[in-house]
């Protein structure tokens, strides 16, 4: 690639003017400049250059070069915590690459669903040691390798570097940068009404097939005779303008598609369509990093092509509308919680439209319920949506009752139909009032706030009022699963104890970290029972991670105490338990450890059913993992006997009882696993218990990724007395 041409001539694309002279000193395009070095450095045929804003963590595309600037529409502005290529690029000061079309698929599906192109990406902070003022992204065709080379890195480190020297500089001096145009490719330069030009012509016009240039744009440079006749409009009224706008029957997203595909991956496409009544034509793109060349023929076995062939589309649709809602939907799906989906509302919808603040409203009981809001430095200004009727006459309760989004351009707009302006928060100059309606039913109210006075489009008001649907959807999901969450949560705190009530010459501590994201109940458990002069603890896990298991394991929790409250022996308690777990015909198995303490002697007594061993820490530091008897499973065998072990507790002992989602996990040998354990107990000395087993799961969770519950409860012996 030319870089050469990009310096020359710069073409607008939707972006801002070129800079101005002041005096009579012109400033230099510095961005343009550096990204049309760095694309001919590598051979990139596309790139864009991002600026950091200083007031809110938003990327803002600041220049695009070798593409139009509407294929990349959807992340004009992104929140820096966004999961694309330039925002992790920026946030993580490091290198993104992506190296075609399957890698963008599983890292970024967000990109690969609005670009399902074969094209390789490279994106890169720039960064200084002390601060991050953007960020870059190159594409190369999807014919580049699969990797980065060295040469290639090295390039685009140092160019990345030098750039954010210069922005470093420029913001030491409060000399702004970034009022600079897009960089498209140069048109052909020469005389046109040369004998060979004329003769190129006429060789041209007499090519039987019709012939179409197109610039980055997608618009008509040229086209011939034959070309003309084919599309059924005369070459003056096309030149200028764009196939699917001028020709009818091309209005198709599908057809725009395939110029976007060309451009990005720089590969040849093709399709065909139907030129009414029953005419197909072929159309086939040859892309360069200049523009497009068409040719259009009459196509052949029509009635093999019919079937696959697009269906005119009934009215005019815009491609980067549908990939704005594309990408933005994506982000949506990823919400869990209602607090989830107010972030991603934030970090993806807001600096997409514009948006410098949102609230979002749910309905309860007749009255607006405040769910969440960013961009208000005082809360006390959003407060007043909280509890209010929907009877009321404002904004937010006229959009959720009525169904109608409101759209106010100033405050002036807002004043004049609302003059009491108690909807109005402080310190923004326009909103809009986005209904939110999920299946016929309204969950609530998104409103979006901005700085300046805001006019707002017919077609930005359709993406804002498709967006809210969207939000809606997400929010009543999210709604659900927080109620989920609260019932779960509720059922799983009433059922394991609330605190451990230790004797005398014990301390306790135990945590509960459920592996099952979304509902987070399962079916371990724990207790601590006192029965003076003795205690008696127990740990176990039921099968499964359900209500159902979390059920059964309350059930067992309360025979466990039933039994040893009635003094029965640990052995006869781990058999009557056993039984009890057949007697229910649940079909689940648990597995048990029971110990009876008996700290004034320094003793414990414990019985095992297919438990994972104890490890006890000697008060001198050393490890053992004890080998206790036992029986199998409960809910196996209901003549099954449970032998005991008798274990010596001096002060200062510690014992680590614990579920097997603590040391099990996929590839992992169980062996490997308690040694691993073992060796934290050592290096972690005589911490306080409740850090310790803070230390305990931590490690777990940090060293392997969680499959099953993890309960642990750990038991320090201490003097009596």
């Amino acid at each position: 690639m030319n870089a050469r041409p990009y310096e020359e001539v710069v073409g607008v694309s939707d972006g801002p003017r070129p800079a101005v002279a002041t005096g009579r000193r012109v400033r230099r395009p510095v961005l343009s400049v550096a990204l049309a070095s760095m694309m001919e450095e590598v051979d990139a045929h596309s790139g864009a250059v991002y600026l950091l804003r200083t007031d809110e963590p938003v990327l803002e595309m600041a220049v695009m070069a070798g593409l139009p600037r509407a294929f990349a529409a959807p992340w004009e502005r992104v929140g820096l915590s966004a999961p694309i290529p330039v925002a992790d690029a920026a946030r993580e000061r490091r290198l993104v690459w992506v190296g075609g079309e399957e890698e963008m698929a599983g890292r970024y599906p967000r990109i690969a669903v609005v670009l399902p192109y074969p094209f390789a990406l490279a994106a890169l902070p720039l960064a200084t040691p002390e601060k991050v003022y953007g960020a870059v992204f190159l594409t190369w065709p999807g014919s580049h390798a699969p990797e980065l080379s060295d040469r290639e890195r090295d390039h685009l480190t140092a160019a990345c570097d030098r750039l954010a020297t210069r922005l470093e500089r420029a913001a030491e001096e409060s000399r702004p940068l970034g009022d600079e145009a897009d960089l498209l490719a140069a048109p052909a330069i020469g005389s046109t009404d040369t004998p060979a030009s004329v003769e190129a012509a006429r060789m041209v016009a007499r090519l039987p097939y019709g012939l179409v240039s197109l610039d980055l744009h997608g618009r008509i440079a040229f086209a011939n005779s034959a070309a003309a006749e084919l599309l059924g409009r005369p070459a003056g009224e096309l030149l200028g303008t764009l196939p699917w706008v001028s020709v009818p029957w091309l209005n198709d997203p599908m057809y725009e598609d395939r110029y976007r595909a060309a451009l990005i991956s720089q590969h040849v496409t093709s399709f065909v369509a139907l030129r009414p009544p029953g005419e197909w034509l072929s159309f086939r793109l040859y892309p360069t990093t200049t523009g497009l060349s068409v040719r259009i023929s009459r196509a052949r076995a029509v009635a093999q092509l019919a079937q696959a062939a697009p269906k005119p589309a009934s009215g005019p649709s815009r491609l980067v509308t549908i990939s704005q809602v594309l990408s933005l939907a994506g982000a949506l799906t990823e919400a869990v919680g209602v607090q989830d989906v107010v972030q991603l509302v934030a970090d993806e919808i807001a600096p997409a439209v514009g948006s410098q603040a949102l609230v979002v409203l749910g309905s309860q009981a007749g009255r607006l319920h405040l769910l969440g809001h960013r961009g208000y430095a005082d809360p006390r200004v959003v407060e007043h949506y909280d509890g209010r009727p929907l009877s009321d006459r404002a904004p937010g309760t006229q959009a959720l009752s009525s169904g109608v989004p409101g759209f106010f351009e100033s405050r002036e707009h807002l004043e004049r139909l609302y003059p009491e302006r108690r909807d109005t928060p402080d310190g923004y100059a326009a909103w809009a009032y986005l209904p939110l309606i999920a299946s016929g039913r309204p969950v609530g109210t998104c409103v979006l706030a901005y700085a300046e006075p805001h006019p707002f489009p017919a077609d930005e008001r359709a993406v804002l009022t498709s967006l809210g649907g969207l939000i809606a959807q997400a929010l009543e999901r999210a709604q659900l699963y927080d109620a989920k969450f609260r019932l779960a949560h509720g059922l799983q705190e009433a059922l394991l104890p609330r605190t451990l009530a230790a004797p005398p010459g014990i301390e306790a501590a135990a945590r509960y970290v459920p592996a099952t994201r979304g509902l987070e109940i399962g079916g371990d458990f724990y207790d601590l029972v006192p029965s003076r002069p003795l205690a008696a603890a127990v740990i176990g896990d039921v099968q499964g991670h359900n209500v159902t298991a979390a059920g059964l394991m309350g059930q067992l929790r309360t025979g466990v105490r039933a039994y040893t409250t009635v003094g029965q022996a640990p052995e006869d308690v781990m058999r009557s338990t056993n039984r009890l777990l057949i007697d229910l015909g649940v079909d689940l198995f648990a597995s048990c450890l029971y110990l009876r303490l008996d700290p004034a002697r320094g003793r414990a007594v414990m019985a095992r059913a297919g438990h994972p061993p104890p490890l006890l820490r000697r008060p001198d530091g050393r490890v053992k993992v004890l080998d206790l008897a036992g029986g199998p499973l409960l809910g196996i065998d209901a003549e099954a006997t449970y032998p005991t072990t008798e274990v010596s507790l001096s002060p200062g002992s510690l014992l680590v009882l614990y579920t097997d989602g603590l040391v099990e996990s996929p590839g992992l040998d169980i062996e490997d696993a308690l040694a691993d354990l073992g060796s934290l107990l050592t290096d972690i000395g005589d911490r306080p218990l409740e850090q310790l087993a803070d230390d305990l799961v931590a490690h777990a969770a940090s060293a392997r990724e969680l499959v099953d519950d993890v309960a642990v409860l750990l038991l320090r012996a201490c003097p009596v007395g």
